[in-house]
């Protein structure tokens, strides 16, 4: 299986040391040699810097992690040659050339999955299946908040300069923390109604909205909120779900979910696996990408619900700008 990796940032990187811990070797690389990382892993692969030559090696999956306002540029002409995609969330900054990805992967077969790493967390899957037993009766309301400081992300680069900082590449809170808006929509279902309040809030030395606070309707009657900012220290990120006969936490400070019910009265907990890390998260992705690739299995994260996150974050940024609730077909 041929890999091609488009974006040797953070994200690309880790991508391609999960891909050589899962014995691939056929890996080349599309790049712009803009990243603020060292090349010096890069040694013994072959680097392309023209799209169509990189494309020209008949890669069977393209990974792009580029900045988020030049995915498409690559994942367009990688679907139209065939190659099956991991795209990095969200899958634009924009709905402008959405429907010509969708028309590309439909007339050539490409399978896409999307970067939702969050879709793999173990605590969020049981979760799942503690919904999907009525373990709390019928889900009443929701809230996610996920804080944390941005200059903290990548300590070797300047933050201001970084993609999440910069409008023209794509970034800003909502976007780029828009993983409770998928992982609500995989536990919860559609959304109906959004509105949102978002901004720079904050002392950074940035362009784009430091905070956000989102409220979302869900097309199942739940009600809910997503709290994200740039400014938080120490980092948090946790989800608590309120039902009928009880509640359910999860924290990805320890990677565990606790159900509390009403019939039981007392919290059970349901750990993460031991050594649980955050690389997991993205190694599994990767084991079930390849499994995109062959065809042996559906994307469990489908360009669908890419285009559903994406349209979510863009109404947070539209409400917040006009002031006005969003409402969705």
């Amino acid at each position: 299986m041929k890999f091609l990796i488009a974006g040797l940032g953070s994200i690309g990187r880790r991508h391609l040391r999960n891909l050589v811990e899962l014995g691939e070797k056929d890996i080349l690389f599309y790049r712009t040699q803009r990243s603020t990382l060292s090349d010096e892993e890069l040694d013994g692969y072959p680097v392309e810097t023209d799209l169509s030559a990189a494309l020209a090696y008949k890669p069977d999956a393209v990974i792009i992690s580029n900045p988020t306002s030049v995915h498409l540029d690559v994942a367009i002409p990688a679907a139209e040659a065939g190659a099956h995609l991991l795209l990095e969330k969200p899958i634009s900054h924009n709905m402008q050339r959405v429907d010509e990805l969708l028309k590309a992967v439909e007339a050539s077969g490409s399978r896409v999955l999307v970067g939702f790493q969050f879709r793999y967390h173990p605590g969020l899957l049981r979760i799942r299946d503690l919904l999907a037993e009525d373990a709390i009766g019928r889900p009443l309301s929701v809230r996610a908040h996920w804080g944390e400081y941005l200059p903290d992300w990548h300590p070797w680069e300047d933050y201001r300069k970084s993609y999440s900082a910069r409008s023209d590449l794509g970034g800003g809170v909502i976007l780029t923390l828009s993983h409770p808006l998928d992982y609500l929509r995989m536990l919860l279902g559609d959304v109906a109604e959004l509105w949102a309040f978002a901004g720079k809030f904050s002392d950074l030395e940035i362009e784009v909205e430091d905070t956000a606070e989102i409220g979302l309707q869900f097309a199942n009657g739940v009600v809910g909120s997503v709290h994200l900012n740039y400014t938080q220290r120490p980092p948090t990120h946790h989800m608590e779900i309120v039902g009928t006969q009880g509640t359910i936490k999860w924290d990805f400070a320890d990677g565990g979910a606790q159900v509390y019910q009403a019939k039981v009265g007392d919290w059970t907990p349901y750990p993460a696996p031991h050594n649980f890390e955050r690389n997991d998260l993205f190694l599994a992705q990767m084991m079930h990408f390849r499994e995109v690739v062959k065809g042996t299995v559906a994307p469990n994260c489908s360009l669908n619900d890419g285009v559903k996150a994406l349209e979510l974050a863009l109404a947070a940024l539209e409400s917040a700008e006009q002031g006005k609730k969003i409402t969705f077909d």
